[in-house]
C-alpha cells in the first residue's frame, strides 16, 4: 500500500511539473514582451530621474536627486492633487453609473445583452481623438449645450463649459465608463441572484442584502473595474490637454511639457516615476489584501475546533 501511495504521489508531482513547465512555455512570449517593452523602459525612466539635466536637452553626467527636489513644491503638489482627485472622482462616478447598467444587462435576455454590448463597444470603432474633438465642439462657448444652459440660467453669459476641471471630469467619465461596465457585467452575470432572495426571506433588508451579499459576490469585478479606470485616468494626457486648459492640467501634461518644451528629461522622468508609483500602489494594495485574506483563511482552517 505504501509503495502504491508513493507511486501515485510521484505521478502527481510529475504531472504538476509538466503542467507548470507548459504554463511557463506558453507565458514566455508575453513575459518577454512585457520585459522588453514595459519593464526595461520603466527602469530606464527611473534611472534618468536620478541624472543631471543637460543644457542642450539631453542627459548630463553624474547622479543627482535635483529632479525630485525641484518638483517638491506647492505648484506640483496642486497638480498632483488635481490628478489624484479627478482620477478618484472618475472612478467613483464610473462605478455608480456602470453598476445599474451591468445589473440590467446581466438580467436581460440574450438579444438585449448582445445589443447593449454592441452599443457599449461601438464608440471604440471611432478614433479616440475624434471623440474628444467632438466633446470639445459640444462644450464650445458657442455650442448648443452652452446656449441651452444659458437659456435656463445654469451658466452666465460669459461662462465657459470648456477649460476647467468639470470638463476634464466629464470627458474622463465618458472615455472610461465602458471599461467599468464590462468587468462588472462579467462578474454580475455569474452571480447567483437566488442568494439575494434567500437573504430577503431570512429577514435581511434590500440595502443590507446588497451590501453584505451582492457586493462581496462581485468583488473581483469591482476591483477590476477600479483598476482599469483609475490607472489610465491617472496618466491621462490628451483629455486634459484638449478640454482642460491651465485650470485642468494633470500630471501627464506637465510631463509632456518638461520633456518636449522645457527639454528637462530628468525632471520629466522624476514626475513619471511619481506617476509610476501612483499606478503601482493600487496593485500592491490589492495583492496585500488578497494575501491577508488568504493568510486569514488558512489560519482559520487550521484553528482547532473546540469540542462542546
Amino acid at each position: 500500500m505504501n509503495n502504491l501511495m508513493m507511486i501515485m504521489n510521484l505521478k502527481k508531482s510529475g504531472i504538476m511539473k509538466f503542467k507548470i513547465s507548459n504554463e511557463i512555455k506558453l507565458s514566455l512570449p508575453s513575459l518577454l514582451w512585457l520585459l522588453v517593452f514595459f519593464m526595461i523602459p520603466t527602469v530606464i525612466v527611473v534611472l534618468i530621474s536620478f541624472k543631471n539635466p543637460d543644457p542642450f536637452g539631453g542627459i548630463g553626467v553624474g547622479w543627482s536627486i535635483n529632479g525630485f527636489s525641484d518638483i517638491m513644491n506647492s505648484y506640483f503638489a496642486v497638480i498632483l492633487w488635481r490628478t489624484v482627485k479627478l482620477s478618484l472622482l472618475t472612478t467613483i462616478i464610473c462605478l455608480l453609473l456602470a453598476m445599474p447598467v451591468a445589473i440590467y444587462m446581466a438580467k436581460a435576455d440574450a438579444k438585449i445583452q448582445n445589443l447593449l454590448l454592441l452599443l457599449i463597444v461601438i464608440p471604440f470603432w471611432t478614433n479616440f481623438l475624434i471623440r474628444i474633438y467632438a466633446w470639445k465642439t459640444v462644450l464650445h462657448p458657442e455650442g448648443f449645450l452652452k446656449k441651452i444652459f444659458f437659456t435656463f440660467g445654469l451658466v452666465p453669459e460669459n461662462g465657459s463649459l470648456l477649460y476647467n476641471e468639470g470638463a476634464v471630469l466629464l470627458v474622463l467619465v465618458y472615455a472610461y465608463l465602458p471599461f467599468a461596465i464590462l468587468p462588472l457585467y462579467t462578474a454580475i452575470e455569474k452571480f447567483d441572484f437566488r442568494l439575494i432572495e434567500a437573504a430577503r426571506d431570512l429577514g435581511s433588508g434590500a440595502v443590507r442584502s446588497f451590501v453584505k451579499i451582492f457586493l462581496p459576490g462581485i468583488s473581483q469585478g469591482i476591483i477590476s473595474a477600479v483598476m482599469v479606470v483609475f490607472i489610465p485616468a491617472l496618466g491621462s494626457y490628451v483629455i486634459p490637454d484638449m478640454v482642460g486648459g491651465p485650470d485642468g492640467e494633470m500630471l501627464g501634461n506637465k510631463i509632456a511639457q518638461m520633456v518636449f518644451i522645457d527639454r528637462n528629461l530628468p525632471k520629466g522622468s522624476a514626475l513619471s516615476t511619481l506617476l509610476i508609483l501612483a499606478v503601482i500602489l493600487p496593485g500592491l494594495i490589492r495583492i496585500f489584501i488578497k494575501k491577508s485574506n488568504l493568510t486569514e483563511a488558512i489560519a482559520r482552517h487550521k484553528r482547532p475546533k473546540v469540542m462542546q
